[in-house]
Formats: C-alpha cells, structure tokens, sequence
C-alpha cells in the first residue's frame, strides 16, 4: 500500500468507544485523505427552493485532470450576496464584530483568543445566554495571520433546518439521474438505495441533505454523473476508513466531520483548521459556523495552495452548490435567524412518571455522536431488572407533541404542532424498545413512548437517552439554553458524561452504576 494511502487508512480509524453508558451508530477533486488517527478517534463514534422540476445535469462533461475536482460547473447563476465578514479596527487594536445569531459570549472569546470579560458589550445586552444578532461588540484584536474570510453558506444550510423543508432528497435525486440514482447498499441488514442513504445521515446527524448531495457531487461526480475508479464504489468521498467502505459511512464520515467543526466553532473551542499536508492555520474569528465547518471539512482533502481555489474557484464547491440548488442566502434571509431573539426552553418534564425512582446514569455527552454538543442526559429506571434488559418501566414524553420520527429505538418528538423534525423545539429519545409510537400520532405530556433498553447503538445498561435540537441544530444541555426537566438545570463536569441536575439547593450527581447519590424522583 502506499504511504499515503496508508497514511489515510490509519488516521481514520475505528474510533474508541465514547464512555461507559452510551455509545452511538458509527459511518472526488479527489486526493484520499490522510486524516491523523488523533483526529478521527475525536471526531467519529459510536433543488431550489420549491419542489425541484427535471433537473439538468449542471456540470461540464470534461473529466478532471488527477487531484482535481470532478465537477466543474458553468458561471453560477446570479445569487444573493452574504453578509460581508465584520470590519475590524486598525492593528493592535480591536475587531468591530456584529453578533450572528447562535452567538454567545463564551464561544466569542474562544473564537477570538480573549477573555470574556474582555468584549466591550452595548449597554443593556445581557452577557448570559445568547447574544441578540445585530449586536455591535468590540472585541481585542489578538490574532495575526487567519485563513480566507470569505462567507460561503448561511448555518441553516449546514443544519437539517427550516430552509430545507421543502427539499425532496428521493426526486431531486432521481431527477439528477446518475450513479447515486440506482446506487443500493446494506446498512443494519436493510437494503437501502441511494437517496435513503442520504435521507437517513441527514436525519441521523441533522445535517442538511442539500449538503450532502453537493459534497458528494463534488468528489465523485455520483449524483449526476458516474464513477471512473473502481475505488470509489467503496470510498466515493475519499476518507478510506478501514472497515468503513460504503456510501452510507462515507457520507456519516462526513456529516460527523462537518458538525464536529460547526459546534466545535460554536462553542469557542475548535478555532482552526489542519490541511491535508498537515499544515495549520487560524480560522478568521469573523466568519459563521456553516463557512468554519466547510472549511474544515476541504482541509481535510486539499492542501493549503489547492484549498481556497476548491472552495471558492469558479469551478470551486461554492459555484457547483449554487448551481444545483440556487441562493441559499435568500432562503436563509426568508427563513429569518436559526434563534429567535430571547429563545427560552419550553417547560418540559422529566421524562418518567411521577413518583417513580430513576438514575442519572450519564450527564451531558454527545447529542448523538461525536461532533454533536454535549447536548444529552441519560436515565435508568430503578427497577431491579437484569442489567440491559428490555425494562417494564416506561419513558415518557416530557411534553405534549406530535411524533416526527420513529423507528430503530428513536423516537422523535416535535413540540411545536407541525410534525416536523427540522423546525421549532424537538426532543430525541434513544435505546427505546417494544412498539414505538408511529409517526404523526399527537401525544400528550407523560404518554408513554417505548421501554428503556440497551437497543441501539452500544449500551453498557437499560437507559434511555434524550436530547434536544432547535430549528435542526443540537443544543448543548450546558449552554446558553440549558436544559431543565422538571425544575432541574443540567451542569456538565469536564468529562463526558459526568455532571449534575440542580435544583435550588437539591444536586443530584450521574453515576453509571445508579448509586444513591444519582437516584431522582420526579
């Protein structure tokens, strides 16, 4: 094997498992990619708006000379311009920074290398919580050298949002009428053609479908063309993971890299990007989660001369994006902001009955799977059953919805109404067994909605998980949105799947092992 291809297979291993209690389902311009095995162990675990009409394959016929990429697009058609990055003061002196919506203090001074007390704040904004958009702030400049600033998607094209409701994966990729149309492959012993594929990873993560279709079209060439290297049926994004071949890995591969940078970039704490020649450089402070996560996601591919041309080129991703699916600033700005201004958590409650005995098994830890927030909290009824039992105890639901989604021990449940998993407040359950409730059904608050189990994923004892996303995108239970239910606010520890629910001076710590000091009683 080649160095660099064996380079590639290590550096995208299967990665450790994520704790003790709760593990998760794991998943070309094409040069493979020679990921470090560091940063994949991190990151991996457990149309145009309107229904699309026939679709005309957008991309030049010529094939792609070695290492470029495949699709070449003509002129994109005219679209919205994005938000010009914010204007900074002279050197040495400070960033005028307008806030985005999904900015919060904390993510602020990680992304630019201050203190929190150091952003100059208007008087009157709060500093908890998130920060209303449009907000001017005066930030330290400390930074020297930053990668290309240049905007390249609103974040509600990254996240499976609202922007994406109308989007049909299984026409539009029909349509398209190449490779990926008739594509199949087996996924958990369940055949599933190209378009399910995508449908599920999207579901999965959150991640917009969109997205993934364009990524794809760019490094093979699948959803209107075909393969040319018989490598790429197997690896047709490019990541070669050793015992990861297959569109369906490839593509959560993918979602996982770009929701590890996306709310690694949210959060302050991932800030820049390692090109495919292992070279680093600073993420500019000013761009928006969507923009940070592209560009983490093409660094992983290209080297440091090769990536802005990929990215942003005429025949760069951005060019192909808006051929295939138009201007996605405009549905972003008919959209409005992925956070409403004072976004508060509805009441929700603990999600068993009343009076019953659970354990705080695991406080917050990833969402779904690595690169997801720390955004869900795990409970174990206390019944004396067999460890990873199917248990007779109920999970319920924390408030009254409608189910969005069921199947494969999730269920989804939508709280604003409209049975949709992209919009407004949704909680997802997870290792849920027995006859889950279908889709569409309206439930009410405490409706019982499957048994705790070790079913799905990698379990080490009957819990059930739950998480929260709003407009498509995780919420960290320890965020400027905390999670409460029932009264109690969940605080993370500094490890994964550690930490408390508080209320008022009452603290419950999480345990794996149910000790008495996790037990709470709604």
């Amino acid at each position: 094997m080649p160095k660099p291809l064996r380079r590639t297979a290590w550096m995208v291993a299967i990665p450790l498992l994520l704790s003790l209690a709760c593990n998760y389902p794991v998943t070309s311009a094409r040069p493979t990619r020679n990921v470090s095995g560091e940063q994949l162990r991190q990151t991996l675990a457990a149309p145009s708006s309107g229904t699309p009409g026939a679709i005309e394959n957008p991309l030049a016929s010529a094939p792609a000379a070695e290492g470029e990429a495949k699709a070449t697009p003509a002129t994109p058609p005219a679209v919205s311009n994005p938000p010009a990055p914010t204007p900074q003061l002279a050197p040495g002196s400070y960033y005028l920074y307008t806030t985005r919506s999904g900015d919060d203090l904390a993510g602020l001074a990680g992304r630019f290398d201050v203190e929190p007390g150091e952003i100059l704040l208007p008087e009157g904004i709060i500093a908890q919580g998130l920060l209303p958009a449009e907000t001017p702030l005066y930030i330290p400049k400390r930074l020297e050298a930053v990668a290309h600033s240049g905007l390249l998607l609103p974040d509600s094209e990254l996240v499976y949002s609202p922007t994406a409701l109308d989007f049909d994966v299984a026409r539009f990729v029909q349509e398209a009428g190449g490779y990926l149309s008739r594509y199949a492959e087996e996924v958990d012993g369940d055949l599933l053609n190209g378009a399910v594929v995508i449908q599920r990873v999207a579901n999965e993560l959150s991640v917009n479908p969109r997205l993934l279709l364009a990524f794809l079209e760019y490094r093979s060439g699948w959803v209107y063309g075909e393969p040319t290297d018989p490598q790429e049926i197997d690896f047709p994004i490019g990541f070669v993971a050793a015992g990861r071949k297959g569109l369906y890995q490839e593509i959560h591969i993918t979602a996982t890299q770009l929701n590890q940078a996306y709310y690694g970039w949210r959060q302050g704490i991932i800030t820049q990007i390692t090109y495919r020649q292992l070279k680093t450089a600073r993420l500019d402070p000013t761009v928006n989660a969507g923009t940070a996560a592209l560009q983490h996601l093409f660094a992983i591919f290209y080297d440091q001369s090769a990536w802005q041309e990929a990215l942003y080129g005429a025949n760069g991703f951005l060019a192909l994006y808006q051929r295939m699916f138009g201007d996605a600033w405009a549905r972003d700005t008919a959209f409005g902001p992925l956070f409403p201004p004072g976004l508060n958590q509805p009441l929700l409650e603990l999600p068993f009955g009343r009076g019953e005995r659970w354990s705080l098994t695991a406080g917050p830890h990833p969402a779904w799977n690595t690169g997801t927030p720390r955004g869900a909290l795990d409970f174990a009824p206390v019944t004396g059953e067999p460890p990873c039992s199917i248990s007779r105890a109920w999970a319920t639901a924390a408030a009254p919805g409608i189910i969005a989604r069921s199947g494969e021990n999730v269920v989804v449940l939508d709280l604003d109404g409209d049975g949709k998993e992209q919009t407004g407040w949704v909680l997802l359950y997870y290792h849920l067994a027995g006859e889950l409730p279908p889709a569409r059904l309206v439930v009410e608050q405490d409706f019982p909605l499957g048994h705790p189990s070790c079913e799905g994923g990698r379990a080490t004892g009957t819990h059930v998980h739950i998480a929260r996303k709003y407009n498509g995108e995780w919420l960290a239970a320890d965020g400027p949105v905390p999670f409460v239910l029932s009264g109690w606010q969940a605080h993370a520890d500094a490890r994964n799947y550690y930490g408390t629910l508080v209320k008022g001076d009452q603290v419950v710590g999480s345990n794996v092992n149910g000790a008495s000091t996790s037990i709470i009683v709604r």
